[in-house]
């Protein structure tokens, strides 16, 4: 199959705020690094200017408003207006799905083949990829797809951090019936006498994964990832999610579990090289893998690329947008390393990035 395509958030997310410098900075270091970028814009005129920071000559996507609802003749037709924008510029456009294509299965199926039957209708048309993102049943996701393998331009977008999740609440709530395991926090009075069933959850959903990634690929479509650690405990995220974590991302406990204050994510180093082997080693003709990993606190002095801030007084934000780049980064540095050089070396590796991320920080 075609080497697999990596690329990374291009955005600017809170707290980091600023003007078009910032997407500049990220252009320029997304590009030196030989990674593509997944843009996100509000609208199809928002499109048209964000296409002039994707980096040079590399594959790029576009992640669209989660209020499109292909189940809408309003959400198709907007839809296509950033289809328009995007052909012959993106290889691919994201969407989310939604929680009544479980409730109306046929609708569904209908919308995606009116919405590749429209795509067919443009030139050069980037692909659409349906994101697993509202909360479906996995199996539920996967059969939308089983029964619309003919179609030419629609296929999935596994976003393993929402799979898992999804995973752990269902597994969690199956042995404590009414209880959501994502309300507990590492502070939580009662945590320590959890924490075990947290755990076990916690466990299954790299299987679930892995499933759902074996399952699509014998679809022989082209699928589109998006990459990120998470655990049912996380605070971390400025979103107020569990997940969307780098892969180097610890748990603090305020007690001691297993030896220790620290929880590993759902899938961890060991975790990534399963997925992305996986969907690299399957029937599927062509995987991209999106790093979407929401910025954390820390700030890397600008260095060589301070004239792009010259015009700024207060380069703060400036600084919170490298160290989140510098995280992208290191995550990229894993993935190519359980691509090519297998779990033991990225392991290695990944306590050597881990040891400058904190320098970093310090």
């Amino acid at each position: 199959m075609p080497t697999p395509v990596l690329l990374a958030m291009l955005s600017t997310q809170p707290p980091i705020e600023g003007d078009d410098a910032l997407l500049r900075l990220a252009q320029s270091r997304l590009g030196a690094a030989g990674l593509g970028g997944e843009i996100y814009p509000g609208s199809p005129e928002h499109l048209q200017r964000l296409l002039n920071y994707r980096p040079h000559n590399l594959t790029c996507t576009a992640h669209l408003p989660r209020n499109i609802n292909l189940l809408q003749g309003t959400g198709r037709a907007t839809l296509m207006e950033f289809v328009r924008v995007a052909e012959g510029k993106l290889y691919g456009l994201v969407l989310h799905d939604q929680l009544a294509f479980a409730e109306h299965p046929q609708e569904t199926l209908d919308a995606f083949r009116e919405t590749d039957r429209l795509l067919a209708e443009v030139t050069d048309s980037p692909w659409v990829f349906v994101e697993y993102a509202a909360g479906l049943e996995p199996d539920i996701y996967a059969r939308l797809f089983d029964e619309s393998r003919d179609l030419r331009k629609l296929s999935a977008a596994i976003d393993v951090g929402h799979v898992g999740i999804h995973v752990c609440r269902s597994s969690y709530q199956a042995q404590n019936p009414g209880e959501d395991v994502c309300a507990l926090r590492p502070d939580s009075p009662e945590l320590p006498a959890k924490i075990e069933a947290v755990q076990q959850a916690t466990k299954n959903a790299l299987p679930a994964v892995l499933g759902l990634i074996n399952h699509l690929a014998k679809l022989r479509k082209p699928l589109h990832f998006h990459l990120h650690n998470g655990h049912p405990l996380s605070t971390l995220s400025h979103f107020g999610v569990s997940d969307h974590l780098s892969f180097l991302q610890q748990i603090d406990l305020p007690f001691s579990y297993q030896g220790g204050p620290l929880l590993e994510g759902m899938f961890g180093v060991s975790g990534l090289r399963d997925i992305t082997r996986t969907a690299t080693n399957s029937a599927s003709p062509q995987a991209t893998f999106c790093l979407e990993i929401h910025p954390m606190e820390g700030r890397t002095p600008l260095g060589e690329n301070a004239p792009l801030f010259s015009h700024w007084r207060d380069k703060s934000n400036a600084e919170r947008m490298n160290y989140w780049l510098d995280m992208l980064l290191d995550n990229a540095i894993l993935v190519r390393e359980t691509l090519e050089q297998g779990t033991d070396k990225a392991e290695h590796n990944a306590s050597e990035i881990d040891s400058a991320a904190k320098k970093r920080i310090d």
